[in-house]
């Protein structure tokens, strides 16, 4: 499972250093997702980095009383691709 994500951070990084932000699944490693971003989006990648986003404890008031819950750990890759070539993620909208 890979989806990018579109954030301001994201978007930033995209124009200054050519490095696209996916979440991806926990289990995959480097390996396996460079080859999938390149066969997805047929661009050359240069280097990806990784990181385990930790997850969050929510907490609502109800009528019954407060709900508390946790939002699941994921993994986020940053996927930098070779100079001149862009991932459009808009184009199958």
């Amino acid at each position: 499972m890979i989806k990018p994500v579109v954030t301001e951070k994201a978007t930033k990084l995209t124009e200054k250093l050519n490095r696209y932000t996916f979440s991806v699944s926990p289990e995959a490693n480097k390996y396996q997702i460079k080859d999938l971003v390149e066969k997805l989006y047929g661009v050359k990648v240069v280097s990806v980095n990784t990181s385990i986003v930790r997850g969050k404890n929510k907490s609502r008031w109800t009528k019954s009383g407060l709900l508390r819950g946790k939002i699941s750990a994921w993994k986020k890759a940053f996927v930098t691709v070779g100079e001149g070539q862009t991932i459009d993620f808009y184009s199958n909208i």
